[in-house]
């Protein structure tokens, strides 16, 4: 009989953030490189799109549990994956914990209703944002948008977040501010500011309005801001001990991002969220 590996045998070699060794990111997620079931891929597009608005109903579910809905502001948008000039966004005044997959409302980047949910109406404001980062990124197939209360209180500032944790550093040099407030976003106009703010980035803060962000799957997008909301808090809560505040040094914050702030890898970390609101809902939302 073979003998058991003892730790001294098995064990991989610890990668230091100064190493210059290319790593496969969703292998060095799980212990022994035995990594997670990564973003899946499909026969048809119609395979797709269910999953897609499936996942985007789950977001909304993980949002309403979270607190991030007000009113009938907020929401989240889907490129097709068919279309490239149409996305799915959720309808109005629908509560984030009742929205379903049958619900979302398919636009062109004109405005016009082309599939979905016909009966249904959408954000004015919403689509203001959503269709200008549509157009100017292509890369981007989410976006998440709500006015969450810490992202809101953070905002006031008109500051970027501090790399003051371990996590925040999923935003690192990768998110920017938006300081020019021009009311709420019915015009073209402001939308296409919010675009430029944003960049070629994740996310952007929104001077006295809230928090964007944006991926390449609608699971990025949502992990993507729950995490900003709670980094908001976070630095809240920091700032107003007074204290000084020790800052993670931009190699360690460079080595954090790469490892951990890449599309896989935060799909990956959304499906405990979203398979937990799947279990608590008996997966109601996928409707």
């Amino acid at each position: 009989m073979a003998p058991i590996p003892t730790p001294e045998t098995t064990a991989q070699p610890i990668l230091k953030s100064n190493e210059t060794k290319d790593v496969d990111v969703m292998a060095a997620m799980a212990h022994n490189g035995k990594a997670l079931p990564g973003i899946p891929t499909f026969n048809s597009f119609i395979e797709k799109r269910q999953w897609q608005l499936e996942h985007m109903a789950g977001a909304f579910r993980v949002f309403a549990r979270d607190g991030f809905a007000e009113g009938i502001s907020g929401h989240i948008s889907v490129r097709d994956p068919e279309f490239q000039d149409r996305f799915w966004i959720n309808p109005l005044a629908v509560h984030f914990g009742m929205v379903k997959a049958s619900d979302m409302i398919c636009v062109n980047l004109d405005g016009e209703v082309v599939g979905g949910n016909t009966a249904g109406s959408i954000n004015a404001a919403g689509f203001q944002i959503h269709s200008s980062i549509h157009r100017s990124r292509s890369d981007v197939h989410a976006i998440c948008h709500t006015h969450s209360v810490h992202g809101r209180a953070w905002s006031a500032f008109a500051r970027p977040l501090e790399m003051i944790n371990q996590d925040v550093c999923y935003f690192y040099k990768a998110h920017s501010v938006y300081s020019d407030y021009g009311g709420i976003a019915n015009e073209a106009s402001e939308g296409q500011r919010i675009a430029q703010s944003l960049g070629d980035g994740k996310a952007v803060i929104l001077m006295n309005h809230g928090l964007l962000t944006v991926g390449q799957t609608v699971d990025e997008a949502a992990f993507l801001f729950c995490l900003m909301e709670r980094s908001c808090k976070v630095q809240l809560l920091a700032e107003r001990t007074g204290l000084e505040k020790r800052i993670v040094s931009d190699e360690e914050a460079a080595y954090n991002y790469k490892m951990a702030s890449t599309p896989e890898t935060l799909f990956v970390e959304f499906q405990p969220h979203y398979q937990y609101e799947e279990y608590l809902s008996k997966g109601d939302f996928k409707k």
